[in-house]
């Protein structure tokens, strides 16, 4: 098998909870997972019950991404430094392209998505992992950013984004409990930042 030639940071926690503005303040390169979201008309997407007769996509149930193709990605950053991965667009529910990911010379790069703690037993396994992060605020806070994005960005119709929001709000504990379950450190985004640039300082010293 090949040698590892970079790790990877996993970056998780709940949507809002600001993954994405700290994957790009770390400055490391990023493979955002919400790029293996299945298409929209896939029939084994999941459903969540919106009322008498009405359903929709469960865009925040594990089984609406693709695991396994995430986990190619991630393996052959590792092991060759570059990866063709997806380009996802979520207002329209389905992949627009692929592009090509690639390290440089960077010893570490991050993974970030809500489901990002699904990837943290199997890197662990492989030998890929460095470090498996949850970001958390209070659950107040974490909606509020939530909502404010998504109405910002047109993710999905305003009825759609509120319902999902409190749902969210609601079960934030949870989420934050089973990345911890998983193998992932919950911090506070100021603790994660120092403690990955911690991680990567050591690494350029050695």
């Amino acid at each position: 098998m090949t040698s590892v030639r970079a790790r990877v940071v996993v970056l998780t926690g709940p949507s809002g909870s600001g993954k994405s503005r700290l994957a790009a303040r770390l400055g490391l390169p990023v493979l955002n997972l919400d790029d293996f979201y299945r298409d929209g008309d896939d029939p084994t997407l999941p459903h969540r019950g919106m009322g008498p007769g009405a359903t929709m996509p469960d865009w925040d149930d594990p089984g609406s991404w693709l695991h396994d193709e995430a986990m190619l990605a991630i393996e052959n950053l590792c092991r060759h430094g570059e990866a063709n991965v997806p380009v996802y667009d979520i207002a329209r529910d389905a992949r627009t392209g692929h592009r090509t990911l690639t390290l440089a010379e960077s010893p570490y790069f991050v993974v970030e998505g809500i489901f990002a703690q699904e990837v943290v037993r199997d890197c662990r396994e492989r030998g890929l992992l460095a470090d498996a992060v949850c970001l958390h605020h209070h659950r107040v806070v974490t909606f509020w950013r939530r909502l404010s994005r998504d109405f910002r960005e047109h993710r999905k119709p305003p009825l759609v984004l509120v319902r999902r929001g409190l749902r969210l709000l609601k079960v934030e504990p949870a989420i934050v409990a089973q990345a911890v379950t998983l193998g992932c450190a919950p911090l506070r985004p100021e603790e994660a930042y120092a403690r990955i640039t911690w991680l990567v300082e050591s690494a350029r010293r050695a």
